[in-house]
C-alpha cells in the first residue's frame, strides 16, 4: 500500500491477533484494523471509524512498529 509500510499493515493485524492476509489488504481494511486498536468496535451499524479511534490506534501501532524496527536492528547487528 502507498499509505502504510508492510511492517505497519502487518503490525496492525498482529496487534489485533488476526491472521496476516497473504495479499496486501485495502486501505479501508487496514484503517479499520488500526481504528480497532484505538477502541473502534466495528459492529454492523457502527459506520466508519472516527478520527479519535484512528489516532489512538495509530499511536499504538507506531509504538509497536518502532519496537519491531529496533528488534530487527539488534538482530541484524549480531
Amino acid at each position: 500500500s502507498a499509505l502504510f509500510t508492510e511492517t505497519e499493515w502487518k503490525g496492525a493485524y498482529v496487534l489485533a491477533k488476526k491472521a496476516i492476509p497473504k495479499t496486501v489488504p485495502s486501505i479501508r481494511e487496514v484503517v479499520r484494523q488500526i481504528a480497532m486498536l484505538g477502541g473502534f468496535l466495528g459492529r454492523k451499524g457502527d459506520g466508519q471509524p472516527g478520527v479519535k479511534t484512528v489516532w489512538l490506534g495509530m499511536q499504538r501501532l507506531r509504538d509497536f512498529v518502532e519496537g519491531m524496527e529496533h528488534m530487527q536492528a539488534i538482530y541484524n547487528a549480531n
